[in-house]
């Protein structure tokens, strides 16, 4: 079920009020059960899968505990890191690898009839594989102790709201919550619902719109003007933000009002005045994932700039990959390690020529621009079918053919979408006032009224077509 489905609305309709009367171990056990149903009601399958997971990662991690010897500790993580990154190999890569090695041989002239397996790919599972490890790297660095109740490791790893689309939440922020033994608390529930009605704002007031035009103009780009598909690009920028992070506070939302903090996972990215600023704004709990679990390990910048530049792209090559089994996703990362790379070598440059000579107020907008013009080149790729069609795209719209915007198709969608993206720009260009943003959350009549506001807006102007959302496939 997803959390816009009405499905949804009823198991948690039962779901919470039980959880506001139950305490300790009986609570722990809703939680747990109340997530298999929540995963189960798209496939049962998918239970076990996960199960694989849950047992793997507890069973390594107290045997972790248990060696002090280095060589028997690094054959537990192998053990740990082969099964968990086995199954989502298996389940999401297998068959675009087997396509690729197929293309390889075929240039060499070597025909060979590979079978392809029709696999279905299990929700979620890129976003608990990688919370499952994280968790046994952290226990073999000595940086957490193992946890020893299984109901509450497999409950940390499977609990509903960040399950199936994050955030990546780790195990040492998330388990020591589960403890706590709270009842709702009016604060923790207005605050939530705050998070739940703007996500909801963002998925199905501006994504949910904006997938109209955009889904039509990638869909056969060769039936459209340059202008038309530069406005789609535009408003894909900003359908996959309010679909991502919509639904990151919708679960970070309904987690606050059980009483549970799964941090941020975005922070207005496209307000970002560098490649480095957005990757610390966009998809907050995977790109410090990446961070602390392949950059670092792999070197970070400590060895010389030649292995940084060599570090930050592959970090970001497979950064794209864990998006998906698409050389799309791969083009996609990789300029956005470039864009990293030419920023680092470029930096001293700047500061030195461009900094000390033009005013801040005219240098921020300016890299803010910049920065989101390429972030929108690299969705071509993320957002297009093939390599093919996003090239075609990006070259219809450097070279256009005419200057005119009579020619833009589907003016009345594109008006509504423009109007919602300059209220979500508005609201988050005001957010950055720290006082009004304080008093906003920290006043309940305010909070109330901005939430009539949203939900006026949502009713107003929202598409309720039961639009999955963008990152399920992920």
């Amino acid at each position: 079920m997803t959390f816009t489905a009405l499905p949804f609305l009823i198991f948690f309709l039962i779901f919470l009020p039980l959880f506001a009367v139950s305490r300790g171990i009986v609570r722990t056990w809703l939680l747990f059960a109340s997530s298999c149903v929540f995963y189960g009601w798209w496939n049962w399958r998918f239970l076990c899968l996960i199960s694989i997971s849950i047992a793997t990662d507890y069973t390594v991690s107290l045997a972790l505990a248990k060696h002090q010897d280095a060589f028997i500790r690094k054959v537990l993580l192998g053990v740990s890191v082969v099964i968990n990154l086995g199954v989502l190999i298996f389940f999401k890569y297998f068959n675009f690898f087997l396509e690729s090695a197929k293309a390889v041989l075929a240039a060499v002239h070597v025909d060979i009839n590979l079978p392809v397996l029709n696999i279905v790919l299990p929700i979620g599972i890129s976003f608990y594989t990688f919370m499952s490890m994280s968790y046994t790297l952290d226990v073999f660095r000595g940086q957490m102790a193992p946890e020893r109740s299984l109901l509450r490791f497999a409950t940390f790893l499977i609990f509903f709201p960040h399950l199936v689309a994050g955030p990546v939440v780790r195990a040492s922020h998330l388990i020591p919550q589960l403890y706590r033994d709270e009842g709702l608390r009016w604060e923790n529930c207005l605050k939530g619902l705050q998070l739940v009605v703007w996500g909801y704002f963002m998925k199905c007031g501006i994504a949910d719109s904006l997938s109209h035009v955009v889904d039509h103009h990638f869909a056969a780009p060769t039936q459209f003007s340059s202008w038309s598909l530069a406005l789609a690009v535009f408003m894909y920028a900003f359908q996959i933000y309010g679909d991502f992070a919509g639904y990151s506070l919708i679960a970070i939302g309904i987690a606050q009002m059980l009483g549970f903090d799964l941090g941020s996972n975005f922070d207005r990215p496209y307000f970002s005045g560098s490649f480095s600023e957005f990757w610390k704004r966009w998809h907050i709990s995977l790109s410090t994932w990446l961070r602390d679990y392949l950059y670092i390990p792999l070197g970070g910048n400590r060895y010389g700039e030649g292995k940084t530049y060599r570090n930050l792209m592959l970090t970001m090559l497979l950064g794209g990959l864990w998006h998906g089994a698409s050389w799309n996703f791969i083009i996609w990362g990789g300029l956005h390690g470039f864009f990293l790379v030419v920023q680092r070598l470029a930096t001293p440059l700047y500061d030195r020529l461009v900094t000390p000579f033009v005013p801040h107020w005219i240098l921020r907008p300016v890299m803010i621009g910049v920065v989101f013009l390429l972030t929108c080149l690299t969705w071509v790729f993320f957002r297009a079918q093939s390599i093919d069609q996003a090239l075609y795209i990006i070259r219809r719209i450097v070279v256009p053919d005419g200057l005119g915007l009579g020619s833009v198709a589907l003016k009345f969608a594109v008006g509504k979408g423009l109007m919602l993206i300059a209220i979500l720009l508005v609201c988050e260009l005001i957010s950055f006032r720290v006082p009004i943003r304080q008093r906003l959350l920290n006043s309940t009549p305010m909070t109330l009224v901005s939430g009539v506001i949203c939900l006026w807006v949502l009713a107003m102007f929202g598409t309720f077509g039961g639009n999955a959302f963008i990152y399920f496939q992920f």
